[in-house]
């Protein structure tokens, strides 16, 4: 059942917040992938229901599916209005959308104003709302004038970044959104990645609520977060956007690193075990010296060591090659590496005028 014109909306910004609801019919594993922001999950068909009337579909006949699929499609409507939307006043209007602004959602939008609520479908569904947002991705960033945070592993640049908002300035995390800290032993423990597409919502939303007059910034990151993809159009606007670098003596660099990779220290297992993906770039002699050290809970030395040995060549042979302005950058240093040392610097930023468009 596609929704009528009438009772049909076009993606785009403001509908995301134009409705009282927005209700995602989908399955359960769809919307854990990726949903429009605010969503709720109330699914016609739940992941198994969907393999059931599939199974009927293709082993008994269409209309046996349609039968077996109406009857379960009607429970779970019925659950939803029990369960979620039985509350809600005669002046509530949802938004309702499922894959392709079809069946499912044609089916909760129909029930929904048939009770006498305004529901909306979403034309097209979630993938009219994934072109937009791919195509929100390839517009959006060039309206911003960034300031890319450079600075060796460790010199603190995710926590200057940190400082930096507390300070008033604009701030695009995109580790943060990413849940990876960028580098080899980047994974963070209680944090799993999230899906390309989600990371791509999230991205875009956070993109449409800065401000184009005001300066972002932003960390040098390559192309890649862990297993998450930059969009072309944000690294290219990065490479080619003003930079400012942070620098900090071994010491701190180490002490900063130790406390960003404590929770390896208690699974000296799992950074052994990601070590090894180093091998193949420094051989088994060098990995093994490293995992060596990890067993002895030499983490001081081991920090210092995979320093100086794996993550500053990696940078000084990628940062100036990959972004065109390095070399003109405001250079700034933090002392030590506590946080206020970071409040400190952030405030002189934004003291200066980094944080105003030039």
């Amino acid at each position: 059942m596609k929704a009528t014109d009438k009772h049909a909306v076009a993606i785009g910004a403001g509908i995301l917040t134009a409705f009282d609801a927005i209700i995602d019919t989908r399955s359960p594993s769809e919307f854990a992938e990726d949903h429009l922001p605010g969503a709720v999950s109330c699914p016609v068909l739940d992941d198994q229901q969907r393999a059931r009337v599939g199974t009927v579909y293709k082993q008994a006949s269409p209309f046996d599916a349609k039968k077996l699929g109406a009857a379960l499609v009607s429970k779970n409507i019925a659950r939803h209005l029990e369960e979620r939307f039985m509350a809600q006043p005669r002046g509530w209007r949802p938004l309702v959308y499922c894959w392709r602004g079809g069946k499912r959602s044609g089916a909760m939008t129909h029930v929904l104003r048939e009770i006498g609520w305004d529901a909306k479908t979403l034309d097209g569904g979630y993938k009219a709302y994934r072109r937009w947002v791919v195509d929100e991705l390839g517009a959006l960033p060039a309206k911003f004038s960034l300031r890319v945070v450079h600075g060796a592993t460790g010199c603190g640049k995710s926590r200057l970044l940190r400082a930096l908002a507390r300070a008033g300035a604009q701030v695009l995390d995109l580790e943060d959104l990413a849940a990876h800290r960028g580098s080899v032993l980047g994974t963070l423990p209680d944090r799993p990645q999230p899906s390309q597409k989600m990371f791509e919502t999230m991205l875009r939303r956070e993109l449409a609520a800065l401000d184009p007059g005001r300066a972002v910034y932003v960390e040098g990151e390559s192309r890649k977060i862990g297993q998450l993809q930059v969009p072309e159009a944000l690294i290219e606007t990065m490479r080619a956007a003003q930079c400012v670098v942070i620098e900090a003596d071994l010491a701190t660099r180490v002490a900063l690193l130790m406390d960003e990779y404590r929770h390896f220290f208690a699974a000296p297992a799992a950074l052994r075990a990601q070590l090894d993906c180093l091998a193949p770039l420094h051989g088994r002699e060098r990995v093994g010296a490293w995992q060596g050290l990890a067993a002895r809970g030499a983490w001081a030395e081991l920090v210092e060591r995979l320093l100086q040995e794996h993550y500053d060549p990696a940078y000084r042979s990628s940062a100036a090659r990959n972004y065109a302005r390095l070399g003109e950058a405001m250079v700034t240093r933090v002392e030590y590496s506590e946080d206020e040392a970071f409040a400190q610097l952030a405030r002189e930023l934004v003291a200066q005028g980094e944080a105003a468009v030039a």
